[in-house]
Parts: structure tokens; sequence; C-alpha cells
């Protein structure tokens, strides 16, 4: 009998293991530089090529030389309810890696929302595990259809990030299983991801990098999960608790506890060689199933059809926004005078900070794309969103100058802005590491305006900037953590101010001297030269964006956060919008009552005016199309298709909020009460409750029935679109115990499911209930357990928009 594609892959495995000495197979389990595994020409391998995600592909340059599509963020697309369309941006990043050489997609991010304040939050999908999971394995099958890999991250309870790298979170094995593992084994069952990636965190105790028993007993033991379980980058800890504990790769490279160190172990007697085949063989498997093992059939064959990126981006964008208040139908927008207002509708805030960064070829800005469709349309700063200054961009003429110790040119490279971020190899034609000693970002700079411009430095280490000749700074920037990120996203800031003349050129120079050990384990050089246009006073700006409010027939705020607020390394310290937006939003909805406030940010924030505006349209973080998407939107051409995927509420009332530690932990005290299960535990009301989103037609819920048991029950919906438009509703249906318990939520997500109508047209929604919804798991025993009983099925929009109900006796 023939061997099947999966044999012969198996049997191509066994033939390169067989072909490694113990060297080579332990230089295998470490990277060689930031994003790759290194070639071994002998077992017919070549490198093997990461990167981050989750809503683009960098690649292995962090720079603005090499563009990427730039999707929403992932909040955003969790907010759609759509499976689907999550599979249509993996088939698109899987696309993206190929052009860029990718095999392996560092994504996706399925912790939960736990507090509101994580700063990854606008990174994760959700507050809920089943809508996680159900959005995060639809992306997973899309991007390996595409022959990509993928890393589920971060493998487990990484849902803060202070003190990441040291705290040990302690959580009960209940809430583990039943919220924080539950998306992973879900994504594991159902889309078979080829990669895992291990958190930074500890969790009761051990580091996930060597936690032997989530690792090996349930991930791989219980689940079956056969793919690699990568580091996150520096977390591995220990050369032989790693490997112990069910790690295949320790990232980035070249110094990382395997490598050189696994083979001393091995031969010294402290770690088992037959533990290191293991992880090779699960490394030359992805690198099977990838296609670059040779001998070995990749996985995918036929390449899903190309998919348009901005034309995909645009569409997860309109249909991720949510409209959680539209009174008196103010939208879609009536023909008129508009007035749009906000520092941020004019610089797009399009995603967060972090790993998830990447650089889009172009961005549609709000204002771009209302002026692009609105004939009669006026524009208004009003109060800039950020207290920080931007990177150095319009107006500047740049590029950088590596120099040796010696004083001498060893490179240079065009820069696009003034921002220079070189990690691993990634530097200028004959720079090394070795022989680099200082980098020069030089050029000029010709203002637009006359007045006081505003230059500062983000980085750390020492700095010289130079201005017309004048030195402005020169000092050293050390770091207050730890955490290499912070170094990259939350550096310090000092400021020089300077007189410019418009349409006059100044020369600038901003010199970094490079300072990294020998040993170091991350090899980066990462600064920006920061620029502001000179600043009016807020008050003046405000008061202008009020009249030009008045004398429209609609008025359009666009607030936002930054990339500064919401970001890898580190929690925010509260929900407020930054700077004066919340004055701004109550002077424009004073002078005009048709204001519609368009909220940009990744992740909850505090709207104390809601309730005083038309219209509130959450757009999160919504990539390099989101202004298209918005005047999608706002002129009806496309309903907002978004539910909220978590609560939004003030921090004064969420039920849970901790996120920095005491002593090194940090307890999950709420135990398996997180989200919409806390708040109603709680008897809280939130602003806008989980899954609630209004589009612009209405639905009638109609009749509702249940076939099957628990075993297989399957909910089918009736429903009909009694508005005047058509539309797309998401059914959510909720499970509730007949008995109440306090230790169990009051009711929970067991389905949903997406159905689309014409007005006046009945349309059925059917939902497959799993016996896991009827499951928790029992601490005593260590094993899921069935509570029979009679249980209310709870059919609606929202957590408490819940229109028609049934009853199921298991």
């Amino acid at each position: 009998m023939a061997q099947t594609a999966e044999e012969r892959r198996e049997a191509a495995v066994e033939a390169a293991l067989g072909k490694l000495d113990l060297d080579a197979k332990t230089r295998l389990l470490a990277g060689q530089d930031m994003w790759s595994l290194p070639a071994l020409p002998e077992a017919g391998l070549p490198s093997l090529v990461m990167s981050d995600g989750p809503i683009g592909v960098r690649g292995v340059h962090w720079s603005a030389d090499d563009p990427s599509i730039a999707l929403p963020s992932p909040t955003a697309l969790a907010a759609t309810w759509d499976p689907a369309l999550a599979h249509r941006a993996g088939v698109l990043l899987a696309q993206e890696a190929r052009r860029k050489g990718v095999h392996v997609l560092l994504a996706p991010t399925v912790n939960l929302h736990r507090s509101p304040l994580g700063g990854r939050h606008f990174e994760a999908y959700s507050e809920d595990p089943y809508l996680t999971g159900r959005i995060g394995a639809a992306y997973v099958r899309g991007v390996q259809s595409g022959g990509v890999g993928t890393t589920v991250k971060h493998f487990v309870a990484n849902d803060a990030e202070t003190d990441r790298f040291t705290v040990n979170n302690v959580v009960s094995e209940r809430a583990l299983r039943e919220l924080y593992l539950a998306p992973f084994e879900f994504i594991v069952g159902n889309a078979h991801p080829w990669g895992v990636m291990t958190a930074y965190n500890t969790v009761n105790g051990t580091t996930m990098t060597e936690h032997h028993h989530l690792v090996n007993d349930v991930l791989r033991g219980e689940w079956g999960f056969d793919g690699v379980n990568v580091s996150d980058w520096l977390a591995a800890r220990s050369t032989t608790g790693a490997l112990a504990g069910g790690l295949d790769i320790a990232m980035p490279g070249p110094r990382t506890v395997y490598g050189e160190a696994l083979a001393r172990a091995v031969r010294d007697g402290e770690a088992d060689e037959a533990q290191v085949d293991e992880a090779v063989r699960r490394v030359l498997r992805l690198a099977a199933r990838v296609g670059i093992l040779q001998g070995a059939d990749p996985v995918v064959t036929d390449l899903p059809e190309t998919v348009d990126g901005t034309s995909l981006a645009r569409e997860v964008a309109r249909r991720s926004f949510v409209l959680v208040r539209n009174e008196n139908g103010v939208l879609p927008l009536k023909p008129g005078r508009v007035a749009l207002i906000g520092a941020a509708a004019r610089d797009a805030r399009v995603l967060g900070g972090g790993s998830a960064t990447v650089f889009p070829a172009h961005v549609v800005s709000q204002l771009d794309g209302l002026t692009a469709v609105l004939p009669d349309l006026t524009y208004a700063v009003g109060a800039d969103p950020s207290t920080e200054l931007a990177i150095a961009d319009r107006g500047f003429a740049l590029h950088a100058v590596c120099r040796d110790a010696d004083g001498q040119v060893i490179g240079t490279r065009t820069a696009p802005n003034g921002h220079i971020q070189w990690m691993g190899s990634d530097l200028p034609d004959g720079v090394t590491h070795e022989n680099l000693h200082t980098v020069e970002l030089t050029g000029t700079f010709t203002p637009r305006e006359s007045g006081t411009h505003t230059f500062g430095i983000k980085g750390l280490g020492a700095f010289t900037l130079t201005l017309g000749g004048t030195t402005y700074y020169d000092d050293v920037q050390r770091p207050a953590k730890d955490d290499p990120f912070v170094s990259f996203f939350g550096a310090p800031e000092p400021r020089a101010e300077v007189q410019l003349t418009a349409g006059e050129p100044v020369d600038v120079s901003l010199t970094h001297a490079v300072h990294l050990p020998d040993d170091a384990a991350l090899k980066v050089i990462a600064f920006t030269l920061a620029h502001q246009e000179p600043r009016r006073d807020p008050d003046e700006l405000i008061a202008e964006a009020a009249a030009a409010a008045r004398a429209a027939d609609t008025a359009v705020v666009v607030v936002a956060t930054t990339e500064r607020v919401e970001s890898e390394g580190f929690d925010r310290t509260d929900l407020r919008l930054p700077g004066r937006q919340d004055d701004l939003v109550r002077a424009v909805a004073a002078a005009n009552p048709n204001t519609v406030v368009v909220v940009n940010s990744g992740s909850p924030v505090e709207l104390p005016w809601r309730d005083d505006v038309a219209a509130v349209l959450l757009t999160w973080f919504p990539g390099q199309e989101g202004g298209a998407a918005l005047a999608d939107v706002l002129t009806g051409a496309h309903e907002p298709g978004g539910r909220l995927p978590t609560t939004w509420g003030s921090l004064a009332d969420a039920p849970v909020t901790r996120v920095v530690p005491e002593n090194g932990e940090l307890t999950y005290d709420e135990d398996v009460f997180i989200g919409y299960r806390a708040w109603e535990k709680h008897g809280r009301a939130p602003a806008y409750p989980f899954g609630h989103g209004l589009g612009y037609t209405d639905w009638t819920y109609e009749s509702v029935e249940v076939a099957g048991t628990a075993e297989g029950a399957t909910v089918k919906v009736r429903l009909r679109n009694t508005g005047d438009r058509p539309g797309r509703e998401v059914v959510q249906l909720y499970l509730a115990p007949g008995e109440p318990d306090p230790t169990r939520p009051a009711r929970r997500l067991a389905g949903f499911a997406g159905v689309e109508a014409a007005p006046g047209e009945s349309v059925e929604a059917t939902v497959e209930l799993p016996r896991r919804a009827f499951e928790i798991w029992d601490e005593a025993t260590g094993s899921w357990s069935f509570v029979k009983g009679s249980y209310e099925i709870q059919v609606g929009r929202s957590i408490t928009d819940r229109r028609i109900t049934a009853t199921i006796n298991v």
C-alpha cells in the first residue's frame, strides 16, 4: 500500500534526524538570530524563518522599508463575531508571509481580557474563552491553509504586562481549565496548530517554559498537540528545566539556553538525548509541514486564491465597528454639512504598540476617508490625544550613518522617518554589532509653521541632539525596568524647544553611542527622533471645534488612544482618554445635538459623556483602511457589523482590575468570574454589555427549537429583519443553569451564529451545543464533570438583551 503524505513526511523527518549529530540537533533548537533557526544542509533543511503577527507579517526587518498589510486589531477581528472572516484574514496573512519568505507566524494571541488595564488587551480577542477559541481557530486554519505555520500564544495566563518576566500568577485549576486554557484547547482540537508559544510568566510556582504539567501532560498528553513549543523571546531560563518541561525552541539566538549549553548538558549526563530527539522531531515536522524539509510533502499543495489585502482590510474594519448608541437614527449620516473634529482624524491611530507593530505602505485616515465621500466637510483639530511627540516625519529628509570606534563611516541607510530599530542581523550593509560604535540620524528639517518646535529623543543609552549647529542634549538615558521591551516602547523622552521659521531648512543630527554587551541575549538598536509642530492653546482649539460643530448639521468627533497608551511592555493605569479629549466632546455636544463620537482605541475606554451625544461608534485600532471603512459606515454604504467581544465600563465599576503583583505574585482570586460573568455576579451594570451592537436595522426573534441531547444538541432560532435595510445579525446563545449555583456563572456564552436578511425576510440560525457546555472542572477528581439538570437556553442580541428562551433537560 502506498504511503500517505503524512507517512512520507514522518519518514522524511526520521531520515533527517538520523543525519544529525548531537551538536547539530541542539543547534537546531536554538535561534541563530532574532527570527530564524539555522540551516542544516546535511539534513536537507534550510533556515526556518518566523515573524511577528497578528495583524500583519512584519518579516525579519523592523522597518518601514519593508511594508506590510495592516489589518485591524485582534479586538476588532473578534468584534466581527465571524469565524469565516477570521479565516479569510488568516489566508491573507499566509499570502503576506510567503511574499516575505516567512514560514511561521507568531500568532494568534488568545489570552483573555481578564482586566481592562492589560497592556496587550488590544492584541487579544475577548474576555470570553469560547468566542476567543472560535475566532482563533478560524484564524489558524486560514493561515495554515496557505502553508504557513502558526504559534498560538501566550501559553498560558499571560494576561497582563506588569513584571511579566518574573510574576507568579496564582490560578485555580478550575479557572485555568474553564477560562485560560480553554481557547488553547479549542484551537488544538479544532484547528490543529503547528506551534504554540509559551509565555514569560510563572503559573502556580513553575515558569511556563518549564511547565511539565501544562505542556507535557495537558497540551501534549490530554489534547494530542503534536506541534512545536517555542519560547517567547528571552523567556527560556534553564537548559535542563526547559527540556524536561517540553520546550522545543529557545528564541532568540544566538545566545540561548539551548545550542552549545544543551549539548554540554547531554554530554555531562544532565539532559536526556532522547528528549532532545523528540524536540528535534517536532521542529523537523514543522519544517516538513511548511514545505522546506527535503523529501517531505508539504501539507498544502494547492494554495488558496490570491486575496486583495486592501479590500479585505477595509471589509474587516467596517464589519468590526460597533455602534453602541444611535439616538433618533442620526446614523447613517443625512445629506448636509458635516464637521469632522479631532487630531486623531488627521493622524490615524491604526495599531497598538509592541511586537504587534507593522509598517503599512499607506494609511487611510478618517479625514482622508470622509473627504473622499462628503462634499460639504469641514475639519477642526480640536484636542490632540497625545501628550507625547510623534516620530519625525513630515518635513524631514534623513539618513542613518554608521561609524566605527575610529569615527570612520562603515555603512549608511536611508531613513524613511525618525525611527531606527535594527534587530539581530538587520543592519546596513557592511555593519556588524562588533564594529558598530555610533549611529547618527542626520539630515534636514524644513518646517511648515513658524514658532516653537519641540524635538525629543526616545530610547536608552547615550545620545547627542544637535539642531542648526547647537547641541541641545548630550547625556545618557538609563532604563527603569529590566524588561527590554520597555526600552523599545516605553522609554523616557527628553525634549528641546527651538524657534524656527517656516520654509527655512535646519540641519538635524541625533547621534547614539551604541553599547551592547558581548553576551547580550538580544541585539537591538532602537531609538527615535521625535518632533511636534508649534502648539496652540488647547482651549482655543476646543473653542474653534465647537464653532465648527455649531455651523454644521452633524458633528463627527474622533477620539483616540495611541500606541504609547496601549502597548506590549506595560499595563494601563486608567481607562481615561488621554489629553483634553473628554472636554472636546462635551464642548462639541453642547454646540450640536447631532454629535457622533468615533472611538479609535483597541481596548475599552471610559466615555463619561456617552449619554450627551447622539451616537457612539467604536472602531478599535482599525488598520490601514480604517478611514475608508469609516466612510463606508457613516454614509450608510455598509452597516456597522460589530458586536462587543468584551464588556465596556468604567474602571471604578469593573469587578476585576488588578494587574500589579504583590510580592511577586498576582492572585486570580476572582476564580472563574471575569468579564460579563463578574459584572453579573456583582450586580453591576456596565456602560455597554458583552455582545452589544446595534447595526442599522431591527430584528424580531420569533421562535427557538431544541433537538437532541447534551451529547449533541442543536438549537434553531427563527428571526426576521423588521427594519428597512438589509443587515446581519449575530444570534447569541447563553446557557443558564436552572438551579442557581454561586460557584458558577449565572450564564455563559455557549454558541453564536451570524445570519443575513433583507427587509421583511425571515431566516434561521443554527447553533450546536457541545457536551462541554454542560461540564465544569472538578478539582477533586481532576477531570471534567457533566452537570445534569435543567438549563435555560437564552437567545438574544447581547448578554443583557435576551429575546427568547427554551429549556433543555440533561
